[in-house]
């Protein structure tokens, strides 16, 4: 048997299933946590703690800042991708044990 709940969600992910899976639409999903992830390491970097990554970056500025961007980059972009996918995956598992759950 199934809780409203439950037949509240098989309903929204039977409408909604491809739209969440489009890549436009989770982009939206991970960005605030990538972008929040990055924006804090850079801030830990520049904050100046760490006096001789202080001076390793100033001295070797011009491939430094170059490589820490695409770093960067490649952090919000892995973070998205895999935040969006991972809740498609788990909604996905939910719908497919409440449809099993459904037929039995």
């Amino acid at each position: 048997m199934l809780t409203e709940q439950d037949k509240a969600f098989l309903d929204f992910w039977e409408k909604n299933r491809v739209a969440k899976k489009r890549w436009v639409r989770q982009l939206s999903v991970g960005m605030p946590l990538g972008v929040s992830l990055v924006f804090a390491t850079v801030t830990n970097l520049f904050a100046g703690w760490y006096s001789r990554a202080q001076m390793v970056l100033f001295r070797e500025q011009s491939s430094l800042i170059l490589v820490l961007i695409i770093a960067a980059v490649a952090t919000v972009l892995f973070i998205v991708i895999f935040s969006a996918r991972h809740r498609w995956e788990m909604n996905e598992q939910r719908y497919l044990e409440l449809i099993n759950r459904q037929s039995s």
